[in-house]
């Protein structure tokens, strides 16, 4: 950081070993606290048998949380400084960003926003200050910059207002917050045609996978607290199955995101990076899924469940499928070997299949360990080919 004021001007994307900032990795902090919220929130709903309703509001909140991180993390690679006035903000957007996952868990329960509305106006005021700021220094992209501004702030009001106007009990409730959404999607869209913002390519793969392993992270911890019952006494052979299962499927979604570096993103194509970057929330989602699944399955194991182990089985494993279909949609299918092109899509559905059939989340793990295998030997070749072609 530096001390004084300068102008907050668009970066060269093109700079070289571009690395995520500390200010980054602490705003990343604000969302691990939601993304763990949300998750454990659906973990227990799953476990009250009420899963099918909480996975709605599950969808919902972590779209948000989504959000809230894609608005700083775009902005931040086009036009950090990092002088006083541009972490000041940040850290507005921060306060904000608390604000609202102090009541994530209340607001997926019941999605009802009260004083957490007060949270996104914060972070809305905030990121409106950026891009304001961001026209001023930059006439270049002015017009972007207030198309962004412009944007968050319609998209701000119609939440006010939808927030005092539908009550979570109308019928319309979550047509018209899907709309609103839709809204929020189509302003980066709007306002990026007026003039492509100077995002650094590099910078973005590493902070999209930041934060996959912020997700993966939540596996993880669902994976200790299974490990903590048999410290507490509940050794059971399942719940070391089960445990063990985690560790392979988390470490295999770990090696599928990974194997690759080059990530399908291009900053000459506004079309394929929006895709790219939207693309993630499914991901992204997944990966919280699959936390929530191996919870219910521990509540399952050791009798704190109001659903039996096939229906447990079946939260770990779908969203795994999703996981799959997520990478291939925002990478494999745009590459080349029939291996690096199609065997994620293929797995996926397998995997579904075998969810429905009520196999073991063990068999899914076995199942992820020789997909790891077979996009390795399909990147492998690809590398080769393409070492023998120069």
């Amino acid at each position: 950081m530096t001390t004084g004021l300068r102008p907050l001007q668009a970066r060269d994307p093109g700079e070289a070993h571009r690395a995520a900032t500390q200010l980054e990795l602490f705003f990343d902090l604000v969302i691990v606290v939601a993304i763990a919220s949300v998750t454990e929130t659906l973990h227990h709903g799953i476990s009250e048998g009420h899963g099918p309703e909480m996975l709605v509001n599950f969808i919902a909140m972590f779209v948000a949380i989504w959000w809230v991180w894609m608005n700083f993390t775009w902005f931040a690679s086009a036009f950090d400084n990092g002088d006083a006035l541009f972490v000041l903000l940040v850290m507005v957007l921060m306060s904000g960003a608390a604000v609202f996952a102090g009541g994530v868990s209340s607001i997926t329960e019941s999605m009802n926003f009260s004083f957490a509305l007060l949270g996104w106006i914060i972070m809305r005021a905030g990121m409106v200050a950026l891009w304001l700021r961001a026209a001023w220094s930059n006439p270049g992209y002015r017009r972007t910059s207030l198309r962004y501004a412009a944007g968050v702030a319609f998209a701000q009001a119609l939440w006010t207002i939808f927030y005092f106007l539908v009550p979570p009990s109308h019928a319309a409730f979550y047509a018209v917050f899907a709309g609103i959404f839709v809204v929020e999607l189509l302003v980066p869209v709007f306002a990026e045609r007026a003039r492509v913002t100077p995002w650094h390519r590099h910078h973005m793969i590493e902070r999209y996978g930041l934060l996959n392993i912020i997700v993966l992270g939540e596996i993880v911890v669902s994976i200790a607290l299974m490990f903590g019952k048999l410290y507490e006494g509940h050794f059971d052979a399942s719940l070391v199955a089960v445990a063990v299962s985690g560790l392979v499927i988390v470490f295999a979604l770990w090696w599928l995101y990974f194997l690759e570096s080059e990530q399908h993103l291009e900053t000459s194509d506004l079309g394929r990076a929006i895709t790219w970057g939207y693309g993630h929330v499914i991901v992204f989602g997944a990966g919280a899924l699959v936390a929530a699944g191996l919870g219910a399955e521990m509540d399952v194991v050791t009798h704190h469940s109001e659903i039996d182990a096939t229906a447990a089985s079946r939260w770990a494993s779908l969203p795994v499928a999703l996981y799959l279909f997520g990478l291939w949609f925002i990478r494999d299918r745009f590459r080349d070997g029939l291996l690096r092109q199609h065997v994620l899509l293929a797995v996926a559905v397998v995997i579904v299949v075998m969810a429905l059939l009520a196999l073991p989340v063990w068999m899914t793990a076995m199942v992820l360990v020789a997909t790891a295998i077979a996009r390795t030997i399909g990147t492998g070749r690809a590398a080769a080919a393409a070492g023998m072609a120069s």
